[in-house]
């Protein structure tokens, strides 16, 4: 029989049994299960820094006061949203708070009690479970997704750069592969143009984009890559490495915290690269640009299942950089 959360309380009696069916998914489960038990009242207290070490759940609680701005909070439920979207076969969505939820940037949704009042924050999980810190996936996307997304957020792109990131993709139609021309003598990867070679106009526009509205684009991406998402995340951890035989470290920031510090971090920049492994090895001395803006790296996804997607991560190590 399906597990169909009726209500709040009902997940919370769900995701209790529940053990992740990964490892991501096991530590949102056991974060969740772990603020569910701390003792209340709780007040806000200002937190020192942004990496904390130890165990997170009372400082993630204390992060989403901060965020309300309320002194403390009477009671908190904690509810995996990953998990219990996937808890049953053939099952891809639950029901909390009577909001139907299909996908989700919140990993975690807090509710927190305060007298009469009642309020839900999203919480974004990350974690790496390496010695030293790795790139976080951040979103995964079509070129002209992203750039729909971006639209339909007021901030305009033509067609023209949507047809030149569809080329930084490698999109049928889009890729060197589809002009014999171009591919004659053509010594890099031909199954797709990399940013300095994209059309020249179109590349400029989505370099002004990423300039002009860096603090809108990177926010996008931390909370509304779903469309009609019902719980945007406004906190974010992050499980920086695993360390052996020592407290664990994190890093926990509001969204807008995580937003200003990484434009104050840095701007649109273009790193240089060269392709070293793989079928198609770059000639010797031969470097593209790799665009990046703040603590987001942009880049073409190349997996195997999804060659031609568009991936942004964040920059491995970031907390400690900003």
């Amino acid at each position: 029989m399906a597990l169909t959360p009726n209500d709040s309380r009902h997940a919370l009696q769900i995701q209790a049994g529940i053990l992740g069916r990964n490892t991501g998914h096991k530590f949102e489960v056991e974060l969740a299960n772990k603020i569910n038990k701390l003792p209340f009242p709780i007040a806000q207290k200002p937190n020192p820094g942004k990496l904390i070490y130890g165990t997170p759940e009372l400082s993630v609680v204390k992060k989403a006061l901060d965020f309300l701005k309320w002194d403390k909070c009477d009671k908190v439920e904690a509810v995996a949203l990953g998990t219990l979207a996937t808890a049953d076969e053939g099952k891809q969505w639950l029901s909390i708070h009577g909001v139907v939820v299909k996908a989700c940037k919140s990993d975690i949704l807090l509710t927190l009690y305060k007298g009469k009042l009642i309020e839900t924050v999203g919480v974004s999980v990350k974690q790496c479970n390496n010695r030293t810190p790795t790139n976080a996936q951040l979103y995964f996307t079509t070129a002209r997704a992203f750039c729909n997304l971006l639209i339909n957020n007021g901030i305009p792109v033509s067609n023209r750069a949507i047809g030149a990131l569809r080329q930084f993709c490698g999109d049928d139609g889009f890729k060197p592969l589809d002009n014999p021309a171009i591919l004659k003598g053509r010594k890099t990867d031909p199954r797709r143009f990399f940013w300095e070679e994209i059309d020249s106009k179109g590349r400029a526009e989505l370099e002004k984009i990423f300039i002009n509205f860096q603090n809108k684009i990177t926010g996008l991406l931390l909370q509304k890559a779903y469309l009609n998402d019902p719980f945007t995340p406004q906190v974010l951890i992050h499980k920086t490495k695993n360390i052996v035989g020592a407290p664990l470290e994190y890093a926990l920031f509001t969204i807008e915290e995580l937003i200003t510090l990484s434009k104050k971090y840095a701007g649109f920049v273009k790193k240089k690269y060269s392709v070293r492994k793989g079928q198609h090895k770059d000639p010797i001395g031969t470097e593209h640009d790799a665009p990046r803006f703040g603590i987001v790296q942009m880049q073409r996804g190349g997996q195997k299942q999804h060659p031609t997607q568009l991936q942004f991560n964040l920059q491995a190590g970031y907390f400690y950089n900003i």
